[in-house]
């Protein structure tokens, strides 16, 4: 991986829990559960076509780790910061565990 494509996949994984962590709540807010589902299509889609369809992150090798662990340890770090607490911020990382191996029991299946 040249240094390029380093700072470019660092930019991709950085961008995708910031804007989740800046919009998904306030969209929540407006349109109540709706906005949860407003907020996955969206961001995650919009991030997913950046990171993957444009090249903002690159992907060598044979194991690759996508970008749940990029949101999970996003979201899992700044919940830690914001309540000054780990203990309390380890239900998101749990959530966020158990979301990634639910995804990878999916895709190994299809």
């Amino acid at each position: 991986m040249t240094i390029e494509e380093a700072i470019k996949t660092l930019l991709g994984a950085i961008m995708f829990p910031f804007i989740v962590r800046l919009v998904w709540d306030e969209l929540v807010k407006i349109f109540g559960p709706l906005g949860g589902w407003i907020s996955a299509g969206l961001i995650v889609g919009t991030m997913w076509i950046l990171n993957h369809h444009l090249g903002l992150i690159n992907q060598s090798g044979e194991v690759w780790i996508d970008m749940a662990l990029a949101v999970a340890s996003g979201v899992f770090i700044a919940t830690a910061l914001e309540s000054r607490n780990i203990k309390k911020s380890l239900p998101v990382l749990l959530g966020c565990c158990i979301g990634g191996v639910l995804a990878g029991i999916v895709l190994i299946n299809l």
